[in-house]
């Protein structure tokens, strides 16, 4: 995958191609880096999220928007949208991230994600940044479904597991990396009797137990 190739996938040409270079360059691989483009970034799309909804579903109100808004801004979702512009391919990524897969990591290609859209903004304006999410967005926005209660991935594993008569799985704090204002950890997710064990990392245990639970789900629906 080319920065160009990519560019041609978002839709956007950049005028500063540096501003890409920066919203692809991870903590690993030294200073400029992106986590200032990831802080901008996570506006952006939560502010464009929140104008697609409201435009979309004007029968919905306050709590209801918001609680399709977090379905679409989760790690997960950033993460299916990375996977799909071969977001991993162009990251720049300091030697022990390549060597344990940081290029596939969730978390990365999220916080990667994210900051390319920070990029956008910086290179042309909120309508350009706007115009790059709505496209990137149209299928899971598609897909939405308001009426239908959305299920973090540990409950919904959970409720799979329980619907089976099967023990709960079990989280497992494996390590914590990086510095302490800094930190990712990582989580197993095992369950025994199907022969299951998962591993993911992000920026709270929270979201890496959530992590390790959609891997595992995804893994126990194959069986």
């Amino acid at each position: 995958m080319t920065l160009e190739r990519l560019q041609a996938r978002l839709g956007h040409v950049f005028g500063d191609p540096r501003l890409l270079q920066e919203a692809l360059t991870h903590r690993s691989f030294g200073q400029p880096n992106n986590e200032r483009f990831e802080f901008l970034g996570d506006s952006i799309l939560n502010c464009v999220t929140a104008i697609a909804l409201f435009e979309r579903f004007s029968e919905l109100r306050e709590g209801e928007l918001s609680r399709v808004r977090a379905s679409l801004v989760r790690q997960d979702a950033l993460h299916r949208i990375a996977l799909a512009l071969e977001l991993g391919d162009c990251l720049r990524l300091g030697e022990g991230e390549l060597k344990s897969g940081g290029s596939r990591r969730p978390s990365i290609l999220a916080d990667g994600l994210e900051a390319v859209f920070a990029a956008v903004f910086l290179d042309a304006g909120f309508g350009a940044a706007k115009g790059v999410i709505d496209r990137l967005y149209q299928p899971l926005l598609a897909e939405v479904d308001p009426l239908k209660p959305s299920k973090d991935a540990k409950t919904a594993l959970q409720e799979w597991l329980q619907a089976r008569r099967m023990p709960v799985p079990t989280y497992i704090m494996v390590q914590a990396l990086g510095e302490a204002h800094a930190q990712e950890f990582e989580v197993a997710c095992e369950i025994p009797k199907l022969g299951v064990r998962t591993l993911a990392r992000g920026a709270s245990r929270r979201i890496a137990e959530q992590q390790s639970a959609e891997l595992a789900l995804a893994a126990v629906r194959k069986k």
